[in-house]
């Protein structure tokens, strides 16, 4: 099983040290790029993750800023990380860009909270209703079949590097009740997926909420997932049928973070939300 770990968030955690290391010398990108002998342009993409630093760059920098033998070898095995390349780069050319991105910072989050007002959403899915989801989606969007294989394999990676992992992803969700009647496939398709939740939400990282059918939902808006990490800000990332963007301003997020406290205070809470996909699956055996 690959591991979890973004090169791309890596790449940016680099440069963000490196940028955190010439600020605290009150040492200004000119100044850096004139001692090394550097255009501006290149210290300011290597601490942005524009460009990812050569080894010698990193050892440069630590010897301008006189970092001392443990910081210096920690800032080399990290450029040695950023450098490697995630599973999902391989998908590349058939997802949009910002999903290839969403991904990557998945894979270094700690937490996800996501808004679903009319699937299931991908990291809970079956392989079976993820397909029936994406072909339903492929008669809009009119994407080439291979993509469509490649998306469906992609949405089955992410949950096992991310929820079967030595050190998961705590993953929480939202959705609507509706969600578990509308169908997708046949019967089979609709009561197996029911069942899948009802037994990964038994994960200790893992909550499913439900927002009942007879309670108006407290936020209108589409699909979000709010992104936690570590050591980074967090971001919100916003579905479309083509794609979709990141939220990144911090009151913006923040707005987010309260809508999706207000889900959850009119939402059902998890035994009674696991008791209602129980009692739907009868639904499905007709």
């Amino acid at each position: 099983m690959p591991e979890r770990g973004s090169p791309a968030l890596r790449r940016r955690r680099l440069g963000m040290e490196l940028r955190r290391l010439r600020e605290g010398l009150n040492m200004t990108g000119d100044e850096v790029s004139d001692r090394l002998g550097w255009s501006t342009a290149k210290v300011s993409r290597i601490e942005t993750a524009k460009t990812l630093a050569k080894e010698e760059d990193v050892e440069a920098l630590c010897g301008l800023y006189g970092v001392d033998e443990h910081l210096r070898e920690a800032l080399v095995a990290l450029r040695h990380d950023a450098a490697r390349k995630g599973w999902w780069e391989r998908y590349r050319s058939s997802v949009p860009e910002d999903y290839i991105t969403l991904i990557g910072m998945e894979a270094e989050a700690t937490m996800t909270r996501d808004w679903e007002p009319q699937v299931v959403p991908g990291l809970l899915q079956t392989k079976e209703y993820a397909r029936e989801v994406l072909a339903a989606g492929q008669h809009a969007s009119q994407l080439p079949s291979s993509w469509f294989q490649d998306r469906a394999e992609i949405r089955m990676m992410r949950q096992h590097t991310l929820l079967h992992a030595p050190r998961p992803l705590t993953h929480i969700s939202v959705f609507h009740e509706s969600v578990l009647k509308n169908q997708y496939g046949d019967a089979q398709v609709m009561r197996d997926q029911l069942l899948h939740l009802i037994e990964i939400s038994r994960l200790p990282h893992v909550e499913i909420r439900i927002l009942p059918q007879d309670v108006p939902p407290p936020v209108s808006t589409g699909t979000f997932v709010h992104l936690t990490f570590s050591d980074f800000p967090d971001v919100v990332y916003l579905e479309s049928l083509f794609g979709g963007r990141f939220i990144e301003d911090a009151e913006m997020v923040y707005g987010y973070e309260r809508a999706f406290g207000h889900l959850m205070e009119r939402a059902l809470d998890e035994t009674a939300s696991q008791e209602l996909m129980r009692n739907t699956t009868e639904y499905w055996k007709r």
